[in-house]
């Protein structure tokens, strides 16, 4: 997150605002004036000859003047030159060559002078020259034969061009020629090699030269090499090798120069161009380039190396950078040195640039010229394109060297007047005419300009005025009479004033007045102050991972008069909102995030007057791009090292690689993990195993995920040898009673060691000790056939290839199959624990009778019936298994009061033994499970009803209920009261104690053992509980009983006035129905007033109307209409009831009421009437 700096174009600006104020008074356009060159060609005027000829000379005057031209110091007639023409109102020369022409005939140096009767303004000296692209003159290069390690320059002696071309070198088949330490162009063209190398060969090279204004590309014949060299072979593992240059026979050598030659050199450069200093040598290995100056540092700021080191510019080169300047040149076999001494020149440079003079007649005035520059330059004046000293005497004006005095200027003294500075490297000439005018003050901006400024900025109110003599001004605000220079305010001689940092109290209206001997002028600036805008919570740099959403925030705040324009940057530029993107005010949201999205995010936040700018950086994250370029090196029996390249890591770094390998005998196409590296490594020794062909592969791993695989490497293959292993997971086990089955785990590819993996069987019976027997086997299992039951045999297995045998292998015991158990466990004997639970008892079978391994003990029973008459239970056999040799056991979860019957047997891994006689036995009694369906039913605010079914699992004979319910309001609890019911009884009936407390009931069944499971339910919360609360606090209060006793009183005097006007026979407006509205004329309630209507035809809140108009009450059944007089409930201004609570009233009684008199004052009132 960082609120983004102005751009340093704005910092320049304002420098250039800050030096335009103080600069000289223009001479408005409709007061006469000498000429003024306004724009002019450079001085060098290079041009295509495809094109026609264009000289500029354009210049402002009144009256306007009129343009001539000279070529070569002579007056170059246009009218005489078909081809040459002068555009209107205007000195420019267009030379046309459409219908032919040489455009080199009109090579020269041109300069033009603009005239009218007050003086003559000239142009520079425009040198104007024809662009020359010249052809590559051809010939024939024989191929350059040098011995490898030898130093090389290719010549490229480009024809000479105007300008000078680009020069770069390709091969033949355009292919760019890598450049690097060793070899590398110079800035004259050459191709320069430090050492050849045999490779150097396997290519030709090309000078090519691009023209600009031409826009082609010359390319001279390519050279070709011939490379000596003590070893033929141009192998590239060698270009990598440390000591490429021993490894290839090539002698060191120590560095020499190759340009500039010798061990020091000079150089001349002018004032403000840029310096290049250039040092190329040659040596075995190739030599690095380093640079210093003598007696100092070079300037950091200013000095950048290039080509390798091999160059240093200086840019805007001043006189501090003259001296000595020397590069080194080093290897490990020495290094030399150059050194160059640096001559800094300057052609001319102005100090003080003469200004167009304004004078009264009468007044004095001066021009000064003075400029500066190596050698110092001379200064020539001139009036009117002539040289002052064969221009008319006039005593009025004294020349003293750099500088022309004026004094007491009359009218006939206005000219143009020409300082020309020069020395050997170049020339500066400058117009500035003189002026002799007699003009009152007069203001040149609109009157009563508004300036809108923004607060604590610094601000220029502009008052451009003329007059001469020059007019002092003055600045004021809102009419006070003291002058505005000084502190916050400063006032420039063009007239602007600046207010350093505006503040609440600058706005106003600002005048400011001209003054000369002649008259005044005045004129307006109103100034408003506005707030500037800020984004007060700026976006944040975030980092999110692909297809997620971002949220960029940018919360302005600005001056509400003016309008606010928000919009978005990616990366400088106006950001496209397209469909995943979604800009709010105050945000921009990215959704489903994607690589293109990352970058830098400006809001920018504009009115017509300022903006804030604030600034993010979005990193999207992702998986790493999978690595490249896997190559097997250091080949052994049993290792390789793998390298690979790894990919971009998409802004999370790579904690990871993943080395995976594939074999092509046991599971071809089947990749399998070998290896895993920390994320710094690139290349690892992988151990390998004997006989596998080998292909890998590495995949990347970040934060974010894994990339795709490499691309596979190629394969390797390593040699043979015999297994170092044997399988695993070595069973013996029966799978019928006669049989033993013996499986192993096979080994895999990296384990096999050689060709046609095979496994020897070794099997004999433990107990006998006989010889063994043997069989080779190709799979992972062998059946040994026609064994005893259940017999322990002595198990080996050995790996085996074409190579040789395993180790010796280790021996496992394993079984023949089993067969059923013989016999049943005897002399059960049963023992109740309690409702649910009994204890069993038996006598072990012998080992002999299990055949096989015993795993368990197991009881079958079933629940044969319920003690209780008429209950239905399910006979479903259950079991209960007792692990190992054990002779006794415990069965629990039986249902209470039942008639049980149990089998036992003996397990083995075949199945069941024989099972026992049946045996029988019989639960007592239990507590009962919760009574069903329990209901709390609230039908009115008086009564709770229950209702109950009996439990699912009685357990025993029922004894009855047992209620216990207590009354709750919030935290205050009541007193529990306990309620006792018979066994039949299923419904019960609560009075509430009062209307706004909850019930809490919680019910259980019994048997003569015990109360059973218990279960809760809560009554329904009363209707309007929150108006019901505050009744009772309300009513007690005394503002509400004075505020009913005043109602009752208004009421009473209603009555008496109604009864007044009746006598006297007025008229009143009445209703006919009861649910007409009233009219606009009937009186209507004021706030805080009660609404006294008749409650029979109002709904209260929460009641529906019925399409026909009639009023349905809620379903509630506890809906407070009904506990009020005949519906006649009232609420008070913030909805709390008002009353008591009364006997509810027969619903039919209410409805037969509809008809009879207002129940309420209002009502009553229009009976009366």
């Amino acid at each position: 997150m960082a609120r983004k700096q102005p751009p340093p174009w704005v910092h320049a600006a304002v420098l250039l605002w800050l030096l335009g104020l103080g600069g000289a008074i223009e001479i408005p356009m409709d007061l006469s004036q000498p000429p003024t060159i306004t724009k002019q060609s450079v001085k060098d005027h290079i041009v295509d000859p495809r094109d026609n000829i264009l000289i500029e000379c354009e210049a402002k005057g009144n009256p306007a003047p009129s343009f001539h031209w000279t070529r070569n110091s002579r007056f170059f007639n246009i009218a005489k030159d078909p081809r040459v023409s002068m555009r209107r109102r205007s000195g420019t020369l267009v030379i046309d060559f459409r219908s032919g022409g040489r455009p080199e005939e009109y090579e020269g140096e041109y300069q033009c002078f603009a005239r009218n009767k007050f003086g003559t303004a000239i142009s520079n000296r425009i040198r104007l020259q024809v662009s020359k692209s010249p052809l590559w003159p051809k010939e024939n290069l024989d191929p350059v034969v040098v011995q490898e390690g030898a130093p090389l320059t290719l010549q490229c002696n480009p024809p000479p061009g105007l300008p000078s071309p680009v020069i770069f070198w390709m091969s033949s088949s355009m292919e760019p020629i890598t450049q690097d330490k060793r070899v590398s162009q110079g800035y004259n063209g050459d191709l320069y090699f430090s050492n050849v190398l045999l490779q150097d060969m396997q290519t030709d090279y090309s000078c090519n030269a691009r023209f600009h204004f031409t826009h082609t590309i010359q390319q001279k014949n390519p050279f070709t090499l011939k490379v000596l060299t003590n070893h033929p072979y141009n192998d590239s593992s060698l270009r990598n090798h440390p000591d490429m240059y021993s490894a290839r026979g090539v002698a060191e050598r120590t560095p020499s120069f190759m340009h500039p030659q010798g061990t020091s050199s000079s150089q001349m450069v002018l004032r403000g161009t840029d310096l290049l200093l250039e040092c190329i040598a040659s040596g075995v290995p190739t030599p690095d380039i380093a640079w210093y100056k003598k007696g100092g540092d070079l300037p950091s700021h200013k000095a950048r190396f290039e080509n390798f080191n091999k160059a240093l510019r200086i840019t805007n080169v001043s006189e501090e950078d003259s001296g000595e300047y020397f590069c080194l040149a080093s290897n490990k076999m020495g290094s030399i040195r150059h050194t160059i001494s640096v001559r800094v020149k300057a052609a001319p440079y102005w100090l003080d640039e003469p200004q167009n003079l304004i004078l009264a007649p009468g007044e004095d005035g001066r021009l000064v010229c003075r400029a500066n520059g190596n050698p110092k330059p001379t200064v020539q004046w001139m009036v009117n394109g002539e040289p002052l000293q064969s221009a008319p005497l006039n005593p009025n004006r004294e020349v003293a060297g750099d500088t022309i005095i004026f004094r007491d200027t009359q009218i006939s003294s206005r000219a143009v007047y020409q300082c020309n500075t020069s020395n050997e490297h170049g020339y500066l000439l400058a117009n500035a005419f003189v002026s002799v005018l007699d003009v009152p003050p007069r203001m040149l901006s609109p009157r009563n300009q508004l300036i809108r400024v923004i607060l604590y900025n610094r601000t220029r109110l502009d008052c451009p005025f003329f007059g001469s003599p020059i007019p002092t001004l003055r600045w004021f605000k809102n009419g006070q009479g003291s002058n505005l220079d000084g502190g916050n305010y400063h006032v420039y001689e063009n007239g602007s004033l600046e207010i350093k940092m505006i503040r609440k109290e600058d706005q106003g209206i600002y005048t400011c007045v001209a003054t000369n001997i002649l008259g005044k002028a005045e004129n307006q600036v109103r100034l408003e102050v506005k707030d500037p805008t800020r984004i007060f919570r700026m976006p944040e740099d975030q980092s999110a991972q692909r297809g997620t959403t971002v949220r960029l925030e940018c919360r302005v705040k600005h001056d509400p008069s003016l309008k606010l324009t928000v919009h978005w940057l990616k990366d400088d530029e106006p950001l496209y909102v397209g469909n995943r993107m979604k800009k709010e005010d105050d945000s921009l949201t990215i959704f489903g995030v994607a690589e293109r999205d990352q970058g830098s995010y400006t809001c920018v936040a504009s009115t017509e007057l300022d903006q804030d700018l604030a600034k993010a950086y979005l990193t999207v994250l992702g998986r790493p791009d999978r690595p490249r370029d896997l190559e097997l090196t250091d080949l052994a029996e049993r290792s390789v090292r793998l390298t690979w390249i790894p990919g971009d890591p998409n802004n999370s770094p790579i904690t990871d690689f993943v080395v995976q390998f594939e074999e092509d005998q046991f599971q071809p196409g089947v990749w399998h993990d070998h290896s895993k590296f920390p994320g710094s490594v690139n290349s690892a020794v992988l151990q390998l195993s004997p006989y596998v062909n080998y292909q890998f592969r590495v995949i990347a791993v970040n934060e974010v995920g894994s990339s795709h695989p490499s691309l596979p490497s190629e394969r390797y293959r390593t040699s043979g040898a015999p297994p170092e292993s044997n399988p695993t997971d070595v069973k013996g086990e029966g799978t019928r009673k006669n049989n033993m089955e013996i499986t192993w785990t096979p080994m895999n590819a990296t384990s096999a060691f050689g060709p046609n993996l095979r496994y020897i069987v070794k099997w004999r019976r433990r107990e006998t000790r006989d010889t063994w027997n043997n069989v080779t086997v190709w799979g992972s299992r062998f059946v040994v056939g026609q064994t005893p039951v259940y017999v322990p045999y002595e198990i080996r297995v050995q790996a085996e290839n074409d190579f040789g045998k395993g180790p010796e292998p280790d021996t496992v015991i394993g079984y023949s199959g089993e067969d059923y158990p013989r016999a049943a466990p005897t002399d059960v004997k049963i023992r109740v624990l309690n409702s649910t639970a009994i204890s069993i008892q038996w006598n072990r079978v012998y080992s002999d009778t299990v055949q096989g391994q015993l795993r368990e003990y197991r009881a079958y029973y079933w629940r044969e019936s319920s003690l209780l008459k008429n209950l239905w239970v399910s006979q479903k056999r259950q079991q209960a298994s007792f692990p190992g040799d054990r002779p006794r056991g415990v069965v629990g979860r039986l249902f209470p009061y039942s008639n049980y019957k149990l089998e036992m047997v003996v397990v083995n891994g075949r199945g069941d033994g024989p099972r026992t006689e049946t045996k029988e036995f019989t639960t007592p009694e239990g507590v009962p499970s919760a009574p069903r369906r329990f209901r709390v039913r609230q039908p009115n605010l008086d009564i709770i009803n229950l209702e109950w079914d009996h439990p699912e699992h009685p357990n025993g004979i029922l004894t009855g209920y047992t209620l216990r319910y207590q009354a709750f309001n919030g935290t205050k609890v009541g007193k529990q009261i306990a309620e006792s019911f018979s066994p039949n009884q299923t419904k019960f009936s609560v009075q509430r104690l009062d209307p706004v407390s909850r019930y809490r009931f919680t019910l259980s069944a019994r048997t003569q053992v015990g109360n059973g499971e218990a279960v809760t339910e809560e009554s329904p919360a009363p209707p309007n509980e929150a108006y019901t609360n505050n009744q009772a606090d309300i009513a007690t209060q005394g503002w509400f009983i004075g505020l009913m006793c005043a109602i009752a009183l208004l009421v009473l005097m209603l009555l008496i006035v109604c009864f007044i006007k009746r006598s006297r026979g007025g008229k009143y407006p009445v209703r006919e129905k009861k649910d007409v509205p009233l009219g606009p004329e009937d009186p209507k309630e004021d706030e805080g007033s009660f609404d006294y209507s008749d409650e029979d035809h109002k709904p209260l809140q929460g009641s529906q109307t019925s399409l026909d108009g009639t009023i349905k009450q809620p379903e509630s059944d506890d809906s407070l209409v009904d506990y009020g007089e005949g519906g006649e409930g009232q609420f008070n201004e913030d909805g709390s009831f008002i009353g008591q609570y009364t006997v509810k009233k027969d619903k039919e009684e209410t409805e037969g009421n509809e008809s009879s008199e207002a129940t309420s004052p209002v009502n009553a009132i229009y009976s009366l009437a």
